[in-house]
Parts: C-alpha cells; sequence; structure tokens
C-alpha cells in the first residue's frame, strides 16, 4: 500500500479446526435425536471442541491486538467482516421465519381446503386449520397439550434481554467516555442478565416437554418452536460467551476511548440476538 504498510495476520488453523469441532457436534446431536443418549458423548466431544476453538482463536487475535499490530486497515476490514457476519446471520433466521410463516399463511389453509391449492384438503378431510396447531392432520402424530402463556416466561425472558441491551449501551458508552468503572459495572450486569435468560429458557423446555407436550415429535408446532427457539438460544450462548471475554479485557484494562472494536462488535451480535428475540417473541408466542 501506497505510503505505509498493512499487518496481513498469518495462516491460522482455527476455522478448520472450528469447523470440524462443529461437524462432529452436529453428527452427535443428530445422533441423540435419533438414537438418543448414546450419541450424547460425540456431541459433548464436539461442543468442548467449539469452547477450545473459541478460547484459543480469541486469545490469538487479542495478543495480535494488544502487540499494536492492527491498523486502520484493519479495523475496516474487522468492521466489514463483522457488518457481512450478521447479515449471513439475519439471512439464516429470516429462512426459518420465512418456513414459519409459510406453513401459517399457505400450508395449513390448504390442507383445510382454501386458495388454489385447496385440493390439498383431500388428504386429510376432517382437518380443520388453526394455529398453534394442537391436533395436527395425521393421528398418527400427537400435538401439544396446550401451549405457553406468552406473558409468563417469554414475558420474562423478553424484559430480560431487552434490558441487557440497556445495560450494554450504558456500558458502551462509558468505554467511550474513559468511565471503566461504569463499563466494567454495566457489563457485568449484561453477562448476568444473558445467563438468566438461558436459565429460564432451560426451565421453559423442561415445562415443554414434561407439562405441555410440546416436542420435536408434537407435529409442525413443536417442529417450529424448537428450530426457531433453540437456534435463538444458541446465539443467546455464544454472545454470552463472547461478551464474558470482553468484559475479562475490560477487567484487565483492555481498550481504549478511541480503540474498542472487539467489545463494539460484541455489542453489535448481542443487539442483532435481542432484536431476533423481539420477532420470536411476537410471532412464535403471541401470534
Amino acid at each position: 500500500m501506497s505510503g505505509g504498510s498493512y499487518y496481513v495476520p498469518a495462516s491460522s488453523k482455527w476455522p478448520a479446526l472450528g469447523s470440524l469441532a462443529l461437524g462432529v457436534m452436529m453428527v452427535g446431536t443428530g445422533m441423540v435425536l435419533v438414537h438418543g443418549n448414546s450419541g450424547m458423548p460425540v456431541m459433548v466431544i464436539g461442543l468442548i471442541g467449539i469452547l477450545a476453538v473459541m478460547a484459543l482463536w480469541f486469545r490469538d487475535v487479542i495478543h495480535e491486538s494488544r502487540k499494536g499490530l492492527y491498523d486502520a486497515q484493519m479495523d475496516r476490514s474487522f468492521r466489514w467482516g463483522m457488518g457481512w457476519f450478521i447479515f449471513s446471520e439475519v439471512m439464516f433466521f429470516a429462512a426459518f421465519f420465512g418456513a414459519l410463516f409459510y406453513i401459517r399463511t399457505f400450508a395449513l389453509p390448504w390442507l383445510d381446503g382454501e386458495g388454489a391449492k385447496g385440493v390439498a384438503a383431500l388428504l386429510w378431510p376432517d382437518f380443520t386449520a388453526s394455529w398453534p396447531l394442537l391436533e395436527p392432520p395425521d393421528a398418527a402424530i400427537q400435538g401439544p397439550h396446550q401451549t405457553f402463556s406468552p406473558w409468563h416466561l417469554p414475558l420474562v425472558n423478553t424484559l430480560i434481554l431487552v434490558g441487557s441491551s440497556i445495560t450494554l449501551t450504558v456500558a458502551h458508552e462509558g468505554l467511550k467516555e474513559g468511565r471503566r468503572t461504569t463499563a466494567r459495572h454495566w457489563l457485568t450486569l449484561t453477562v448476568l442478565l444473558g445467563l438468566c435468560f438461558i436459565a429460564i429458557q432451560g426451565i421453559e423446555y423442561r415445562e415443554a416437554y414434561v407439562h405441555y407436550g410440546i416436542t420435536l415429535q408434537a407435529g409442525i408446532y413443536g417442529a417450529t418452536f424448537f428450530l426457531l427457539t433453540g437456534f435463538h438460544g444458541a446465539h443467546v450462548i455464544v454472545g454470552t460467551l463472547i461478551l464474558i471475554a470482553i468484559l475479562v479485557r475490560v477487567w484487565k484494562g483492555h481498550f481504549s476511548e478511541d480503540d474498542h472494536f472487539g467489545f463494539e462488535a460484541a455489542a453489535w451480535y448481542w443487539h442483532f440476538v435481542d432484536v431476533v428475540w423481539i420477532g420470536l417473541f411476537t410471532f412464535v408466542y403471541v401470534f
């Protein structure tokens, strides 16, 4: 580059190892869903591998940053990379929301005899379209006994996650103004709120299986419920781990008022997860 230089990171093994660990975890997850607990060791090994790769990859990036190797060009690269990553996540969730809307708006009415493809009603002539679908058209599939009230645990989790975006914003503003104590305390509160969200969703999942009959086998409602909330929950877990790493760095005195993109990128991701949850609360729980 004319008039200067820029840092080119060394080749990294972490993307390949991370993909391998993720693949192992997904194979294990599939084994658990199909064969039960016999696939649990494979899933756990994959999960441990993912956590190890995250920790070691974070370590390398932090060391490079602390050595002053990153310049304005690298900062732009990080920002563009994070922006495109979040865009890919938007498309990821858009596909699942699209599947939910397609089922509710087109597939179920067709099975009830409505629309241009209403001939599908010949498959199950006694089926009546409704959502949430408690009685699947195929009598061999047992639907859920009941659905969650959105105004109990889901509302609590909504308030927690929205509140965590507020506390994270306060922490970010504190860091930009040089008030590190404010940044530390409010970021700590954000992490605690994230952990509370995860714990409450775990309680909700237990209630879904034990008391409500909402399982992956409970027809299309159970499948879409766990697909959407499960992937979101996984993103919350990853986001919380990232925030914990950022919190440790803040407590160690890393970042400055003008140089803290690691913090900023984590905030972008967390706010995205918050927006997705609002969509889930609206279209999975309320309507």
